[in-house]
């Protein structure tokens, strides 16, 4: 496991959120310890060191690592095992971190988490707008990086999103459609370090559009669910700002508060 280092961020106990909001630090050392597990630095079956040990690999208190546990074997990514300790168990919810690398909240009639696939459409630079430059606080005309994708289910389209990202932030970022990985936010914590700490999201329902109907099959008048997302990095920065519209005509949008 990496040395985490996370003490010297938040000395007081607390670290930066969506918005500038406080995080607390056990917040931080458990993220960390979530991400290692879901990009395979702790497979499953893999024996924690004990508490002590990791508190002093992460520069934290006792207290805090016990805290960051608890909520990891909560959520299904630990267990405890007695005479062995704590244990990678391999499983997550689907609503965790690990649904934000895999991000998508349409479920099936039946509560089934879907299995989609997804289609980036083009991949294009762009001046951002004054909204977004407000948004992503930098200069208006900054580049934006900016992908629109479509997911399928069973091969039907269910959802189209627009995806705009600070250019600067990802370099060498694949301009190619077909390059582009399935897993954005996994690849922004692998490439550049850039983790998603926070989803904001604002929900709405409108009437399909023609570019709506095209790209999801429907006929006029339909309505779409419409999602207005921003995820934020772990220094509170946004790092994504995206729009999905979706058919809910087999489906429905999930959400979860623990």
């Amino acid at each position: 496991m990496k040395q985490a280092g996370v003490a010297s961020k938040a000395a007081d106990g607390m670290g930066a959120g969506p918005g500038g909001l406080p995080v607390p630090l056990y917040e931080h050392v458990k993220r960390q310890i979530a991400e290692a597990i879901l990009i395979g630095d702790l497979p499953p079956g893999t024996v924690l060191p004990g508490e002590v040990a990791l508190a002093d690999q992460y520069g934290v208190a006792v207290g805090t690592i016990r805290r960051a546990l608890a909520d990891l074997t909560a959520g299904g990514m630990l267990m405890r095992r007695r005479k062995t300790g704590t244990v990678v168990t391999g499983r997550a919810s689907q609503h965790g971190l690990s649904f934000f690398f895999q991000y998508f909240r349409l479920l099936g009639a039946d509560g089934s988490l879907l299995q989609s696939e997804a289609e980036v459409l083009s991949v294009i630079i762009r001046p951002a707008a004054p909204t977004e430059a407000a948004l992503f606080a930098v200069a208006v005309g900054e580049k934006l990086l900016h992908l629109h994708r479509i997911r399928r289910v069973g091969g039907a389209p269910v959802l189209h999103s627009r995806i705009s990202l600070v250019a600067s932030r990802v370099p060498q970022f694949p301009r190619e459609t077909k390059k582009v990985p399935a897993l954005i936010y996994r690849h922004l914590l692998e490439a550049y370090g850039i983790r998603i700490a926070a989803v904001r999201e604002k929900v709405t329902a409108e009437v399909a559009t023609k570019e709506d109907r095209k790209l999801l099959g429907l006929a006029a008048p339909s309505a779409v669910l419409v999602i207005d997302e921003e995820a934020y990095d772990q220094t509170g920065a946004l790092a994504i700002l995206s729009q999905h519209r979706a058919t809910t005509a087999q489906h429905y949008y999930s959400n979860e508060i623990r």
